[in-house]
């Protein structure tokens, strides 16, 4: 099954990439590494889950908030390159922000790693991976996310 097939199994379509806040653009290549701009959950209209966990967010809350900013990295690679040309992930680096006692950071990245894991399957969807504990990310977000894939071009 393809990753396009899961996903219209599941009933998710991929958002397009939302256009930049600020002098950067969605994603950039380099030489077969598709580098993709920080992502969180936010959509259309809908801004996201505003908060910090471990106070105001619960791990739950910010796993899912993980799994949505993920799909806007699959979009962002969709509309670059197509998920079929995807050969392998690379490198997904989340940002949580939490308080400072706030110590299982990974638990949230699951959330994002179990969908790539998911859309993409084992042998595309595994990669290395940082989880990293932050005071403050863009509008507020709970959870952000970077990545960077290996496509056949």
């Amino acid at each position: 099954m393809t990753p396009r097939e899961r996903l219209a199994e599941w009933g998710i379509e991929l958002p397009a990439p939302p256009p930049p806040k600020g002098a950067y653009i969605p994603y950039r290549w380099c030489g077969d590494q598709l580098w993709i701009s920080g992502a969180t959950a936010r959509r259309p209209g809908i801004p996201g889950l505003r908060g910090i966990v471990g106070a105001d967010v619960t791990i739950d809350q910010a796993a899912d908030q993980a799994r949505l900013a993920a799909l806007n990295l699959l979009g962002a690679v969709d509309a670059a390159a197509g998920l079929d040309a995807v050969r392998g992930l690379v490198h997904l680096r989340g940002y949580v922000r939490a308080t400072s006692e706030f110590d299982d950071h990974p638990v949230v990245i699951d959330g994002a790693s179990q969908l790539m894991l998911e859309v993409l399957g084992t042998d595309r969807g595994a990669h290395a991976r940082t989880a990293i504990g932050v005071a403050s990310l863009p509008g507020g977000a709970c959870v952000e996310l970077e990545l960077v894939a290996a496509i056949d071009r």
